[in-house]
């Protein structure tokens, strides 16, 4: 308890800092570009148009981050925790405010991805050299994106080619004899914009699970990937695009005392768009997409294959200050996981309003899904914002969303056909000061998730060992404060979750995640050089639902450094747990000790 006391004090200290610096703000940033993004509504708007809760990462703060994998980015970031199995490469689970790693829905350029096997996104198979930009959308979304949606949105979208030719490379040696390598180019000609890139990482890796029934060897990981986006615009009105990406990991586990296993992971993705802009205020977008998600394990035998497609025909009407969306979607979802061959599909009709008129932004959305096994399955959204000055502005929404079993937990020896979906009610308040470079908020949120589906007993399915079941019900409430303010030369950011993920039929606290976490970070120009420092903490947690088994809070402290040191040259320097912590994000696996890295990005400009 100690401990969680302590980080719960070294979180709300920096908190109260950033939120008092507004007050000492005397200037205000030069005009900007707005900021679109699409991740809200599926249509651009921009930042300041968007009433639900989101952040942006560009390539330069991934850059800067000198995170090996996309959940490192992600954790920084309010509202997000992680659980790992781990090394980077291993099983990763990402919570979002809390929510249940399946309940967060995540598309790469558009192209959604699943795992029918286990539910959610293969987190560790996603090769971050590849993201230029990342939207995070926090609460549920079903009545936008429908299943999956439950706890939020993670776009991640590759580079698209700008006018000019830019290549690039870059290369790193870090600790754990780590190895990046990567190189690429975009650019744009007349009609046609084009983007290549091309990654590499090994890895020897640290000793995973340091117990004596395991092996005390490394365990280490190699990645390969590549993504590849074309467009082209036919005419004025008309523009064609395709991308592509794929993923190869082989990483090692310890499956006991002096046996080994390997993990082969591969990610793909295949996306096709049209867009047509007949007049001034209709446009018409048409997506044909598809994914798979291999995972095989040897010398122990384990195969799984999820392959999704889409197909979704949106129109948009913009008329003053209205916009109208009408949108119609086909999922498709496919397991092979022996000796599971099964198959499903979502028909979906969405319809979506939006009106931004001086200090008042209003959003509505209403989706039907049909799904061939459920049946029909209606959410609906509705979201306020109110500017009652320049710098204030107070949100208000509510939103229903759902999740259908997955074919795993449905046809597999432990699955029970009858599973119904797990559905979501939320509710969320929110008070943000934007002032310049300046800005505080505080968002609570309360989002309460039916049958929720959990490992019960033996009963109805072939397995004497459990089954699934919709038994339990849970809540994810909490209110996630963050500031960002520039003072004296220092960019100062610092966030703030106190929640209580918690089983409504239990009381118990939901597994792996903390009831306070948050960060705090700095950064600052020294003649050439960007120096940067940054506190993350977490909170007790405990391992398991029976809140029998207690992970330590803990605080880690990061350092990084970037400076040119030639034309087209530029240095990273950055050491993560400067203070060597040792803490554990799930029971009796290791995470990295004090780790170093160092690289070089070549890019012309």
């Amino acid at each position: 308890m100690k401990t969680c006391v302590s980080t719960v004090r070294l979180a709300v200290l920096p908190l109260a800092l950033a939120a008092a610096f507004p007050s000492f703000s005397q200037t205000q940033a030069a005009p900007q570009l707005k900021e679109m993004v699409v991740t809200a509504t599926r249509s651009a708007q921009p930042l300041s148009d968007v009433v639900a809760d989101v952040t942006i990462i560009d390539r330069e703060r991934i850059e800067r981050s000198g995170a090996v994998g996309l959940a490192d980015v992600l954790k920084r970031i309010p509202g997000i925790e992680i659980s790992r199995n781990g090394g980077p490469a291993s099983t990763t689970s990402v919570f979002l405010r809390g929510a249940e790693s399946r309940f967060t829905a995540v598309y790469i350029d558009g192209v959604r991805i699943d795992s029918q096997a286990t539910g959610g996104a293969a987190w560790e198979a996603i090769p971050l050299a590849l993201i230029d930009r990342i939207e995070v959308l926090r609460g549920p979304a079903g009545a936008v994106y429908g299943s999956d949606a439950l706890g939020g949105v993670i776009q991640i979208f590759t580079k698209r080619g700008e006018t000019g030719f830019a290549p690039y490379a870059d290369a790193g040696f870090g600790t754990y004899d780590t190895r990046k390598l990567g190189a690429g180019f975009s650019g744009a000609s007349g009609a046609f914009d084009y983007a290549l890139g091309l990654a590499y990482e090994k890895s020897d890796g640290f000793n995973a699970r340091t117990i004596p029934t395991q092996n005390p060897d490394l365990d280490g990981y190699r990645t390969e990937s590549a993504n590849l986006r074309l467009g082209f615009q036919l005419n004025k009105a008309h523009r064609l695009e395709a991308t592509y990406l794929t993923s190869d990991s082989n990483s090692g586990y310890d499956n006991g005392l002096g046996k080994d296993d390997r993990n082969l992971h591969k990610l793909q993705t295949l996306g096709l768009n049209w867009q047509a802009q007949w007049t001034e205020a209709w446009s018409t977008r048409l997506s044909v997409n598809e994914s798979s998600d291999r995972y095989e394990t040897k010398p122990s035998p384990y195969l799984t294959l999820t392959k999704l497609r889409g197909y979704t025909l949106q129109n948009e009407f913009r008329v003053g200050e209205h916009l109208l969306t009408a949108a119609l979607e086909r999922k498709e979802d496919h397991l092979e996981n022996a000796p599971i061959n099964q198959g499903r599909s979502q028909n979906a009709v969405a319809l979506g309003y939006g009106l931004s008129h001086q200090a008042h932004t209003l959003q509505l959305n209403l989706r039907h899904d049909k799904d061939s096994e459920f049946g029909g399955k209606t959410t609906g959204s509705a979201a306020y914002a109110y500017a009652f000055t320049p710098a204030w502005r107070a949100t208000a929404s509510a939103g229903t969303a759902f999740r259908a079993p997955t074919l795993y937990q449905r046809f597999s020896e432990y699955g029970v056909p009858t599973l119904v979906p797990e559905s979501s009610r939320n509710v969320e308040l929110g008070l943000h000061w934007t002032q310049g470079a300046s800005s505080a908020g505080l968002v609570a949120y309360r989002n309460k998730v039916d049958n929720l589906i959990t490992f019960a007993a033996a009963g109805p399915c072939k397995s004497s060992f459990g089954c699934y079941a919709n038994t339990a019900r849970a809540e994810y409430s909490g209110a996630t404060l963050s500031a960002t303010h520039a003072i004296g030369g220092v960019n100062l950011s610092a966030s703030l979750d106190l929640q209580n993920p918690r089983d409504l039929g239990t009381g118990k606290q939901l597994a792996r995640r903390a009831k306070q976490h948050g960060t705090l970070a700095a950064d600052t120009r020294v003649s050439s050089w960007l120096l940067g420092a940054e506190a993350q903490f977490s909170g007790r947690r405990f391992n398991d639902a029976g809140n029998t088994q207690v992970l330590s809070g803990y605080t880690l402290l990061n350092l990084s450094a970037s400076t040119p040191i030639a034309k087209d040259w530029t240095l990273l320097a950055r050491v993560d747990n400067l203070s060597d912590r040792k803490y554990e994000l799930a029971s009796t696996y290791a995470t990295a000790g004090r780790s170093y890295y160092v690289g070089v990005k070549w890019a012309p400009k």
